[in-house]
């Protein structure tokens, strides 16, 4: 994919979308660092179900690691792998209180030094929290990045560094969002729908799928 048709893409992503966001709910960088630390292996609507009762009864570091292991699995305990999580999610949130006054760190050393926060993770709070222009390479990116020719690579690293040095300036800030609900909502992992696909035109795969 030249720079003339990724200029283009995502102008049109732009032109359609001018504000996207992420589809888990939140109203705090807390509440966005624990909803993305539970969405690993799980949907994000899973996970709104379970944060809505839980936010609702503990939305602090303070709160949530008052409830313990024990407290936070039954308002979790419908998402995949919820045992794991709630203990990294209880070790975060007493870490956030002891190191960091309660509040969550917009540096990428200190939110990755967190349990069960990885680079992905790291990047989505850098970038839907504080507003940083980071890359959050999930599966739907990483397809995304590979099957267009936006950034072909092995691994979501190889995938990030280079849609950093490839997206536009003016559209990296949003870019992260655009490519997650492509991939998510149009260009599915079995088949892409490719006859609905609006930048197709703009896209190195050669096997376009016609419409069912």
């Amino acid at each position: 994919m030249n720079p003339a048709k990724r200029e283009a893409m995502f102008a049109l992503f732009k032109e359609r979308n001018p504000k996207p966001t992420t589809e888990l709910e939140y109203s705090s960088p807390f509440e966005l660092l624990a909803a993305v630390l539970l969405s690993a292996q799980a949907t994000d609507k899973s996970v709104n179900i379970a944060t809505r009762k839980l936010f609702a009864h503990a939305n602090t570091p303070a709160d949530v690691a008052a409830l313990g292991v024990d407290g936070l699995i039954p308002y979790i305990q419908t998402i995949g792998l919820f045992r794991s999580k709630a203990k990294h999610l209880i070790e975060t949130c007493t870490i956030l209180q002891r190191d960091h006054g309660g509040e969550v760190p917009r540096e990428r050393e200190a939110l990755e030094a967190l349990p069960g926060v990885g680079r992905k993770t790291a990047n989505v709070v850098l970038n839907t929290a504080f507003g940083q222009p980071t890359m959050a390479v999930d599966t739907h990116i990483f397809r995304v990045g590979n099957r267009t020719g936006l950034a072909s690579g092995k691994t979501p690293l190889e995938v990030e560094l280079k849609l950093l040095k490839r997206i536009p300036a003016q559209y990296l800030m949003d870019a992260h969002h655009w490519l997650i609900l492509h991939g998510r909502y149009v260009c599915k992992a079995r088949t892409p729908e490719c006859w609905r696909c609006e930048v197709a035109a703009f896209c190195d795969f050669k096997k376009k799928t016609p419409a069912p």
